[in-house]
């Protein structure tokens, strides 16, 4: 009897024994993965009326590869302890360089019949800053914000003197041309047959028709933050098809279409410009998560889906936060958008789902 109690006893040690080790190695493998650097990225390629009936098959497979590309290379640069600044200019660059978006290659004629670019970067470290309007012969734009940011004691620069700039910091300097697609430069003759103005990808025009809320805002923006906790943001684009008297929107402008702080998060926006401007779009988020204590999504739906609608304006932000909440929020019918974690989850929309 006492020899059976004695295997009793040892068998029930050892299951104890394994059970213990089981769950000690369980934590330690949730503490390991816990103690990984966080980082992430969030992208988008313009907001506004993107329907699914009115996207061919073929169209919406090419907007989805170029935001992959886009985000990737962001992410890889991440995944390698890169900053969030490099990210954000890298990746922006990948889709500067697809004539899909109103930015870089695929920007918008202006009424004279030119492209005039508009780009800003901005580290959320130490709240350093560049931007660049009306520049006509920079291949990348966001490169050459990124000069001002960090060769320059200034923090905007724009037409003839930016691109002075641009010349003497070695940023690719391109013909007027390089800009030219046929798309782009139909839409423009189109809207000079009414002799109104159009926002980017649809007919609808603005400033004098009410069907403005109907149509889309083209801009490419990323927001990231890297393993050393650091945020960074950044937006080009092309502008406003048909804009007249060197028109600037908001995404050269800090605090409205790009603005980034380690404190709360980074925030790029896309949408009727002028509007964004008024409300301090980007900036107001950071606001309400700094001095009300707001979440980035509760900070991003007031402002996205309250403020900037009362004021009769439309469009979407992409926003990540120094925890690595993402927020992608929008009010119009949808927005070309991605987003990578630091476990490599990807997922890309275009419509609102």
């Amino acid at each position: 009897m006492k020899k059976i109690l004695f295997l009793l006893s040892l068998i029930l040690s050892i299951s104890c024994n394994t059970e213990t080790k089981t769950e000690a190695s369980k934590e330690v493998k949730s503490t390991k993965n816990d103690s990984l650097p966080n980082f992430g990225i969030v992208i988008h390629g313009g907001a506004g009326t993107i329907l699914k009936e009115n996207m061919s098959d073929s169209l919406e497979q090419a907007y989805k590869a170029k935001l992959e590309e886009a985000i990737r290379t962001g992410h890889k640069i991440l995944a390698n302890g890169g900053t969030a600044v490099e990210a954000v200019q890298k990746t922006i660059n990948v889709m500067e360089n697809s004539p899909l978006f109103n930015a870089g290659k695929g920007a918008v004629f202006t009424n004279e019949g030119t492209n005039e670019l508009d780009a800003s970067i901005m580290d959320g470290s130490n709240l350093n800053a560049g931007a660049v309007a009306g520049v006509t012969t920079i291949k990348n734009p966001i490169n050459l914000a990124y000069e001002v940011m960090v060769n320059s004691e200034h923090v905007m620069l724009g037409g003839k003197g930016a691109e002075r700039f641009a010349k003497e910091q070695g940023v690719e300097i391109v013909d007027p041309k390089y800009f030219y697609t046929e798309k782009r430069f139909q839409s423009l003759q189109r809207i000079k047959d009414k002799e109104k103005t159009e926002l980017d990808h649809d007919g609808k025009t603005a400033f004098t028709d009410p069907f403005i809320k109907d149509s889309k805002f083209g801009t490419v923006g990323c927001a990231a933050l890297d393993k050393n906790g650091n945020l960074a943001a950044g937006t080009s684009t092309g502008g406003m098809t048909n804009k007249r008297y060197n028109r600037i929107g908001d995404a050269p402008i800090l605090g409205a279409g790009t603005y980034a702080n380690n404190k709360t998060c980074a925030v790029s926006s896309t949408g009727w410009g002028e509007f964004f401007i008024r409300g301090m779009v980007a900036h107001d988020i950071s606001a309400m998560m700094e001095y009300k204590g707001l979440s980035l999504q509760e900070a991003a739906r007031e402002v996205i889906q309250k403020k900037i609608p009362e004021l009769g304006g439309n469009g979407g932000i992409i926003a990540i936060d120094h925890n690595g909440n993402v927020a992608m929020e929008f009010n119009t019918a949808g927005m070309y958008r991605a987003k990578m974690n630091k476990e490599g989850e990807l997922e890309i929309g275009l419509y609102k789902e």
